[in-house]
């Protein structure tokens, strides 16, 4: 079965293709907030570099987030969309897993990754990639202040330990992993699944449906 695995939940557009015995196509682009304008050439990328069409795949999986509210939308958007049209089963798997998988002989793993607002999305993890705690979104000095009090000797990885590299520089770190289409389709070909595909935004978006107007006095 070909799966087409998407990812926009961080500033990676992440496309892969995966034939049930490894991933076969990527494509992946790295900027902000364009994910709308780059989602769609990217799969028809991995489609044509595998040599198959839309009508070949046999399931769908997307990065539930946690990530952004615009950019994550649009993937899951998109996946769904797909689904319906094509009538196959559409899945998720929760984005932070796709970068602890990455990971290798750690006894414990950290992901983090940027929430925008001066905050974190982060979640913990055990040697054999299991999530222990989170997704939640936090303070990064927080974070960073617990793991450090707690003598910690895990590796904490994701884009966040770049960004406030300050904070983490007292820690294993490997910032350059980031979320992937292509590990989100082979967790998923693990059944490592989310329980839905409902997003996990962990806070409400920036814009806000206007409250209720005050009536006007005379």
């Amino acid at each position: 079965m070909l799966t087409l695995a998407l990812d926009t939940s961080s500033t990676v557009t992440s496309v892969a293709l995966h034939d049930d015995a490894d991933v076969i196509a990527v494509v992946d682009h790295d900027a902000v907030a364009r994910q709308g304008e780059l989602l769609a050439p990217a799969i028809q990328a991995v489609l044509a570099a595998a040599g198959v069409s839309a009508s070949d795949l046999g399931r769908v999986v997307v990065g539930v987030g946690p990530g952004p509210f615009t950019g994550l939308r649009v993937g899951l958007m998109t996946a769904r969309a797909l689904g319906h049209a094509l009538g196959v089963p559409v899945v998720g798997v929760v984005s932070p897993d796709t970068l602890a998988a990455q990971v290798s002989g750690a006894d414990e793993v950290v992901v983090v990754t940027d929430a925008r607002r001066r905050e974190v999305y982060w979640a913990a993890y055990d040697r054999t990639g299991a999530r222990t705690t989170g997704p939640a979104v936090e303070r990064p000095a927080d974070v960073a202040a617990r793991l450090l009090s707690s003598g910690f000797a895990g590796l904490v990885v994701g884009p966040g330990a770049a960004l406030y590299a300050d904070l983490f520089a007292g820690l294993a770190v490997r910032p350059d992993i980031a979320a992937s289409a292509a590990w989100a389709a082979r967790l998923a070909h693990a059944g490592r699944l989310a329980p839905s595909t409902a997003p996990l935004y962990l806070r409400r978006p920036d814009a806000q449906e206007p409250s209720a107007r005050k009536p006007v006095l005379t």
